[in-house]
């Protein structure tokens, strides 16, 4: 008989392992390539030594003249806490019963929960590695009593995402479950009234304000803070960004390597942008008759070829933007590896208080730190296809 401990012992045992491998290797081509390191992790905060510079006990002399000076290594000290990131099942204790004679029906409803916590996991953590860290998924234009939410960009929203409303950093709605999303004019439906949402005010997945992790959009960030220091008084803090490109071509990809190359001694193995961009680039391929190189990623990704580099698109990233990355240079620094969370009793699987349910819930306590932001180039206004 199929029983709640059957379903503990399963999601311990038989799901554990490979739905953190699905989740450290599928979620997205970027994350497969980026090293996981429980090292540099302090209680609740990752506190790391980022060298910058060159020794500078290197010189030439004279056969009796004195030898050069001493001068190690330059570093500054990164910090950073860790995020903690969520993912939950539920399973209806009606639905639990009714499978309790077919061990078969019960592997199909734990089979199903599973593969939409990986849905939601690939669609959030995937859209993270892009983000500031602030959690903002877009901006509010106008709300409506009906639940009608106009945003300026539908791109990071999804039917089923639970969101919070924030203003000023103050949440003003909370628990809205999107029914509808409408990409083309750019507005969600959710279940409940909006009505007093204005321009201004922003989305956030729920309780994620300023909780996500540490993504791209803060690596190349103009101004502010990056790991606790100040990138105008770190200029090494400040990657290599081209605006308003135009027209792609391979010059313009090569300038940005070559730069990385010369000026920051950094080698590109990964170029991730717009399905747009990638379009372009396939065109201008295409009108000199060159062959498209296809190349086979870890976890199962394609991507095309330039010079050797894999190239990929990403749904999060940016209109018109091209990263052009050493993918050494990031490490997802972690308190441990996905596990459940479990209670006193060492139980995983718990009852929803007042609620007909049972839940479980994934855990991971970790961030990302760029080693070295000058490394790494964005291009930004490339006219798409």
């Amino acid at each position: 008989m199929v029983t709640l401990q059957t379903a503990e012992n399963a999601l311990k045992t038989l799901y554990l392992g490979v739905v953190s491998e699905q989740l450290n290797t599928n979620i997205n081509p970027l994350l497969a390539k980026i090293k996981q390191t429980t090292s540099d992790v302090w209680g609740k905060e990752i506190k790391k030594l980022a060298p910058h510079g060159l020794n500078g006990g290197v010189g030439a002399g004279t056969e009796t003249g004195s030898l050069p000076l001493a001068a190690g290594n330059k570093y500054a000290q990164f910090s950073l806490s860790l995020k903690n990131l969520y993912g939950t099942i539920e399973l209806s204790d009606k639905a639990i019963r009714a499978s309790e004679n077919s061990a078969g029906a019960f592997v199909n409803l734990l089979n199903a929960e599973m593969e939409g916590l990986l849905r939601a996991s690939s669609f959030n953590f995937g859209r993270m590695l892009y983000g500031d860290g602030s959690g903002k998924l877009a901006g509010v234009l106008s709300g409506s009593g009906s639940g009608k939410l106009e945003l300026d960009s539908t791109k990071n929203v999804m039917e089923g995402m639970i969101i919070d409303i924030h203003r000023g950093g103050t949440v003003v709605f909370s628990g809205l479950r999107i029914n509808t999303v409408d990409r083309t004019n750019k507005f969600v439906i959710c279940d409940k009234s909006t009505s007093g949402a204005t321009s201004g005010d922003i989305v956030t997945v729920q309780g994620s304000l300023n909780n996500e992790i540490t993504g791209l959009d803060a690596v190349f960030a103009e101004s502010g803070n990056l790991y606790g220091l100040s990138k105008a008084n770190h200029k090494w803090l400040n990657p290599y960004v081209r605006k308003n490109a135009g027209e792609i071509n391979d010059n313009m990809i090569q300038k940005a390597v070559d730069f990385l190359e010369e000026e920051a001694g950094s080698s590109v193995d990964f170029i991730v942008c717009s399905a747009g961009v990638k379009r372009a680039y396939q065109e201008y391929l295409g009108s000199f008759k060159r062959n498209i190189d296809v190349m086979n990623l870890e976890g199962g990704y394609k991507a095309i070829s330039y010079n050797g580099i894999p190239l990929v698109s990403d749904r999060f990233v940016p209109e018109g933007t091209m990263y052009l990355l050493n993918s050494k240079d990031f490490v997802l620094h972690q308190l441990c590896d996905w596990s459940w969370l479990e209670g006193d009793d060492g139980k995983v699987i718990k009852q929803v208080p007042g609620k007909p349910t049972y839940s479980a819930t994934l855990v991971k306590y970790c961030d990302l730190i760029c080693d070295r932001p000058y490394g790494q180039a964005k291009i930004t206004g490339i006219t798409e296809a």
